[in-house]
């Protein structure tokens, strides 16, 4: 039988955002300088708790994309991450996050939201190293976005979502490098692509990037699961696309 008396627990519900770009040919993820306590003056991924029990999860992180990085949710690609909920994650009491992983090309420069004190882009080498710390789990949970980034460059057509339209074949390997932390050989890399049917589409123009001959150039195609798939190179064992 229920216990007459029990309560549920407290629990806040909030949501946290990786936002990954190219930024140089490097990977980089937005953070924000946090202008408050808990972790003042450290930096953290952007995000906030809901507005109030009628508003999504979803419209709270597209919300929080406006706010924090004057971004339009239906600019960039948008997926669910997960959910963090470690009892001692947040030192303000019980508060579970759901993550959110944004991609898009060619970002500006952010601004600073209400409670923020500051807010820029961050080379993702810098946070891998061990130079820049995170506030709270968000050191796990940016881990958790660029793997998840990192898998499905291999099975889908992620990697156009950080390409501006059109784009070469030189610019797509640099997203694939940048986000595998791996050099590619251009003529392999160019041969796989191009054996992926519908993954990308000549737009019947050249760009000339280089003295040399002109780079064609390509849109994204209507496939978004690579078949055959552009497996990861293991960074420890080669430099190359195999």
């Amino acid at each position: 039988m229920p216990d007459a008396f029990w309560q549920p627990p407290s629990i806040l519900l909030a949501v946290d955002l990786v936002i990954l770009t190219l930024r140089s040919s490097k990977l980089h993820v937005l953070l924000v300088e946090r202008g408050i306590e808990p972790y003042k003056g450290e930096h953290a991924l952007p995000g906030g708790f809901l507005n109030n029990v009628d508003e999504g999860i979803l419209a709270a992180a597209q919300r929080e994309l406006r706010e924090e990085a004057n971004l339009d949710a239906s600019q960039l690609h948008l997926e669910q991450l997960g959910a963090y909920g470690d009892p001692g994650r947040d030192p303000r009491g019980r508060i579970v996050s759901v993550a959110y992983l944004a991609i898009a090309p060619g970002l500006p420069e952010p601004e600073a939201g209400a409670d923020a004190a500051g807010a820029s882009w961050k080379p993702v080498e810098e946070i891998d190293s061990g130079r820049l710390e995170l506030a709270f789990d968000h050191r796990w949970i940016l881990a958790d976005g660029i793997e998840r980034a990192r898998t499905k460059l291999e099975r889908s057509s992620l990697a156009t979502a950080f390409c501006n339209e059109p784009f070469t074949i030189a610019e797509l390997q640099q997203v694939y490098e940048a986000v595998w932390g791996v050099e590619l050989d251009p003529r392999n890399f160019y041969r796989k692509v191009q054996g992926v049917p519908g993954f990308i589409i000549p737009v019947g123009a050249e760009r000339r990037t280089t003295k040399g001959r002109p780079a064609r150039l390509f849109r994204r195609g209507q496939q978004t699961v690579l078949h055959p798939p552009l497996s990861r190179p293991n960074p420890l064992t080669t430099s190359e696309a195999n």
